[in-house]
């Protein structure tokens, strides 16, 4: 398995849309720091980049590599590896790189503009809730590739996943909030916080930042969960079975598939 990951790694770190991706956020992160002078300020300006563009390009990236990689997986399946090896393989090849272009890209402008002196523990929470989201959403697009053999239908469902979860469950929670506001809704916001890792990432970063008096009574109530050592726990906790149950899925549908 680690021979498929440094392969898929270092076939991603020659592609030029892997340099694409570090470009960006070299150049957005030292944009906003020379903008701003000011670490904290940027790092709310780019979470609010990071928990929408993340996922969509981790969704991008596993789909369209698995299924641009479909005859070299072919090759391999003919070969005595075991197949839970080859696609996990290539998940953690893919993922891997795409959260060290995140961590590179954010990581050189931040450094130079001391971000050690100063808030280093928001910028590591930035970077960690930046990775946890790229594995999270590789995961779910390397499960939507296995499923559908046809790219178009792969590339829809995938678009639709991240749609869903970046746009489309903001929306129907705050209509939920909204319509049964007369209700004691505190552990229910809690519960659906966490069916969404973009909604969970981004609460996260808030309550790093100590700026949960913006959100309202709905903030009060997500600090007096999240913004304690135990909901911190739980927190990264649930962010790790999002990535650990996708995983588990494909090794499932990796025995199974037929090619």
């Amino acid at each position: 398995m680690i021979k498929i990951i440094t392969y898929c790694f270092f076939d991603l770190v020659r592609s030029r849309w892997s340099y694409v991706y570090f470009s960006f956020y070299l150049l957005l992160s030292f944009a906003l720091l020379f903008l701003n002078n000011d670490t904290s300020k940027a790092v709310i300006s780019l979470m609010n980049i990071i928990t929408v563009l993340t996922p969509l390009i981790g969704t991008i990236f596993g789909v369209m590599y698995y299924y641009n990689s479909r005859e070299f997986i072919e090759l391999l399946l003919s070969q005595p590896i075991k197949r839970s090896h080859i696609f996990i393989g290539q998940y953690l090849g893919v993922a891997i790189s795409l959260s060290l272009s995140l961590i590179l890209g954010l990581g050189i402008p931040f450094l130079l503009y001391g971000v050690l002196q100063g808030s280093t523990s928001n910028f590591l929470m930035l970077l960690t809730v930046g990775s946890f989201l790229t594995f999270i959403f590789v995961a779910l697009a390397y499960n939507i590739a296995l499923t559908h053999e046809n790219k178009i239908k792969g590339f829809g469902y995938a678009i639709l996943v991240w749609l869903l979860m970046a746009v489309i469950y903001d929306g129907v929670f705050l209509i939920s909030l909204v319509m049964f506001q007369e209700y004691p809704l505190d552990n229910a916001s809690l519960i659906a916080t966490a069916f969404n890792p973009i909604d969970l990432s981004r609460i996260l970063i808030l309550l790093k930042l100590d700026i949960s008096a913006l959100l309202g009574y709905t903030g009060a109530v997500f600090k007096s969960f999240f913004g304690t050592s135990l909901g911190l726990i739980t927190s990264l906790f649930v962010l790790v079975l999002w990535v650990v149950i996708p995983i588990f899925f494909i090794y499932r549908k990796a025995q199974r598939k037929d090619f």
